[in-house]
């Protein structure tokens, strides 16, 4: 059953829509020729875009569309992830007194989580799960992309949130998601390129003045 609020703002709206149209035909508003041409001109928009729609949703969209879009974009995928944890301190000091507690035994994801402070992955032992070297700053992901599975920098790392102690778990390739994977992003993708919209409107066209002269 629809909400009794929903309803009620239904109605209202309607009873609004019913007394603008009364009232514009009541002072003779709804019969000036500058609103007549703006009625028209709104009306004429709504129906170029639904139109527009229409055409795209039935085939307006070639696959050799889909693969120029996909293609445009494959190379941001790619590349590696990295697996990672640290600990962010103030102090270079304190960050050096952690590797050296480290290095006699101690557990990275204990100290994680007594010392550092990143509140997102402090709880977690400092894991940051799976990330892409782009996504973080540069002199963090230089350092991380440069150590092997297991392996924790030996010497604090700056950046301008502190110093960090790096520790990579794992390396894997980013899978590249098939074009048909992402087919209603490439959609989404091409919509908003102007300058495709533009050439698919004059194919429209084209395609309905051609029609028209057979009929």
């Amino acid at each position: 059953a629809t909400d009794p609020k929903i309803r009620e703002q239904g109605r209202e709206l309607l009873i609004t829509r019913e007394l603008i149209l009364q009232e514009a035909d009541k002072r003779g508003v709804s019969q000036k020729d500058d609103v007549k041409d703006q009625i028209e001109q709104a009306r004429l928009g709504v129906l170029v875009g639904a139109l527009f729609e229409d055409y795209i949703d039935k085939g307006g969209i070639t696959e050799e569309d889909y693969k120029s879009a996909y293609d445009s974009i494959k190379s941001q995928f790619g590349g590696k992830e990295y697996k990672v944890r640290h600990i962010l301190v103030e102090k270079e000091a304190d960050a050096k007194a952690l590797i050296a507690k480290m290095k006699a035994g101690a557990k990275f994801e204990d100290l994680a989580k007594a010392n550092s402070k990143d509140p997102g992955s402090a709880p977690d032992g400092g894991e940051l799960g799976w990330v892409s070297d782009k996504a973080l700053v540069p002199e963090f992901s230089k350092v991380m992309t440069t150590l092997k599975k297991g392996q924790m920098t030996d010497k604090p790392v700056k950046t301008q949130f502190g110093w960090h102690i790096i520790q990579l778990e794992d390396v894997r390739d980013v899978k590249i998601p098939s074009m048909a994977e992402i087919k209603e992003q490439l959609k989404s993708m091409l919509m908003q390129d102007q300058a495709w919209q533009k050439a698919k409107f004059s194919e429209m066209m084209k395609k309905i003045r051609e029609k028209a002269r057979i009929e």
